[in-house]
């Protein structure tokens, strides 16, 4: 299997992420790429470069606004007297639709939705190659290989059309999904992080051509609170092409392993004929986020029921976090997709 990877998502280097009232670390920290190659050498993947594809796959998902905003907000941010390292917003608009203001303070808070995903000097050219990397994996499929990996760093599935949240700026597994719909076919979905893909589900949420599905910690009482709950089917044409499993805190492999089935089932049901796994690993029972409990061996269960759909599948990683056996979980997935 090919794994794409560009070095220059590692420039992205956050430093702010606020908890609970703390200010602690990011932890989506630049360390995570070294091992996750790793992890996919270990298990036989050839790692390639992405092509440049330009800003039209990109913006096939995300308003030019937004991309505008993304490109241009650190070097506006240095204008401010005063302000701190990193782009944070601290005053949001209550609706989407309220007045779009002129002040970068403004928009910072109109297109970022926490502070989870603070933007230095390199996150918007690290975004970007993170998001070609994406963009060359769905190309990867077109041109006929059945599956590859993406090592995509700074993650994606937290981004919506316009608006950045939880450490993601391009929404990887929407643009790759998008690239694979654009070239006729019928794409799912399918989210594995601990935590609910709302980005993605934001973008397709009233469309029926590209199904979403997420497994996740319930959202009541776990990030992102607000979107990932089982009532949440999709408005207008989307009704139904929208499916949640929220899972108890602290579930293990085998219940994990159950809700799948639903999942494929879904998904074979809406007759795809392409598969993008937004691939967390944070559902690992010693994941610093702690909201699931699977195990390695897990991992690997996990990786052979997907491969049962006997699609061509995009395996773009999301989440997944620093602790020892992070490379190991990556490599028991994969192993046990291709096995």
């Amino acid at each position: 299997m090919k794994a794409v990877l560009d070095t220059r998502q590692s420039r992205h280097d956050p430093q702010y992420f606020m908890a609970n009232g703390i200010v602690k670390s990011s932890p989506e920290q630049v360390a995570r790429i070294g091992i996750l190659r790793s992890g996919a050498i270990a298990a036989g993947c050839d790692m390639i470069a992405p092509q440049d594809a330009g800003l039209a796959p990109i913006a096939a998902v995300h308003t030019a606004e937004y991309l505008t905003f993304l490109q241009n907000i650190f070097a506006r941010w240095q204008y401010i007297d005063g302000a701190g390292a990193e782009v944070v917003p601290n005053i949001h608009p209550a609706n989407r639709t309220d007045s779009y203001p002129k002040s970068a303070v403004g928009q910072a808070g109109f297109h970022m939705a926490d502070t989870a995903c603070p933007i230095g000097e390199h996150t918007w050219e690290a975004a970007y190659w993170s998001a070609q990397s994406a963009v060359s994996g769905a190309d990867l499929l077109k041109a006929g290989d059945r599956a590859a990996y993406i090592l995509a760093r700074p993650p994606g599935h937290h981004a919506f059309a316009d608006i950045a949240g939880g450490f993601c700026f391009l929404n990887n597994s929407a643009i790759a999904a998008q690239r694979l719909a654009d070239a006729g076919h019928r794409v799912a979905i399918l989210d594995v992080d601990v935590h609910h893909g709302n980005g993605t589900q934001g973008i397709f949420y009233n469309r029926d051509d590209v199904l979403t599905v997420s497994l996740h910690a319930d959202p009541e009482r776990f990030y992102p609170f607000f979107w990932g709950h089982a009532h949440e089917r999709g408005t207008q044409a989307g009704l139904g092409a929208n499916l949640n499993l929220p899972l108890p805190r602290g579930t293990g492999d085998d219940a994990y392993l159950d809700t799948l089935t639903k999942a494929l089932e879904r998904i074979n049901n809406f007759g795809a004929t392409a598969v993008v796994v937004a691939l967390g690993l944070d559902a690992y029972i010693g994941d610093p986020f702690k909201g699931l409990a699977v195990t390695t061996q897990g991992f690997g269960r996990i990786g052979t029921a997907i491969s049962t759909l006997d699609l061509p599948t995009l395996l773009v990683q999301e989440g997944g976090y620093l602790c020892d056996e992070l490379g190991e979980n990556l490599t028991n997935f994969l192993n046990g997709f291709t096995a």
